[in-house]
């Protein structure tokens, strides 16, 4: 069964405020997330992973008049948090994914504390037979 596991990240005072961390724990941050993409890839669990841009730069775009884009800001300025990452995993059953969620989760943040983050795991569908 495929997984995507969205890793929800607090919105603060900016963009998460990782730029206002100390180098080496960004460092600490960055190497747990490599770990964990390279242990699941050699478990064949891997099937995706990214990290996204800010939300400043995200945009929601819409059909307009004849199929043309219409594109307005987003996500909406009054969330409390945005998706950071992602991650599509291949596991046998739900309780796996939830254990790579939570590991996820643990990811370390400044003065290497976990952070907690909250991981929504969802499974991914197919369309129907028609």
């Amino acid at each position: 069964m495929k997984f995507m596991l969205m890793m929800h990240a607090p919105r603060g005072t900016g963009d998460w405020d990782v730029a206002k961390w100390a180098p080496a724990d960004v460092r600490a941050m960055v190497g747990f997330m490599r770990d964990l993409n390279a242990d699941l890839k050699a478990r064949g669990e891997l099937a995706g992973a990214e990290g996204l841009t800010p939300p400043a730069g995200a945009r929601i775009v819409r059909a307009g008049e004849n199929g043309t884009p219409v594109v307005t800001d987003g996500p909406f300025a009054e969330t409390k948090e945005f998706l950071a990452g992602f991650w599509i995993v291949e596991c046998a059953s739900a309780a796996r994914a939830y254990e790579i969620a939570a590991r996820a989760s643990s990811c370390p943040g400044p003065g290497g504390a976990s952070m907690n983050i909250p991981i929504e795991v969802r499974a991914v569908g197919s369309a129907p037979e028609v």
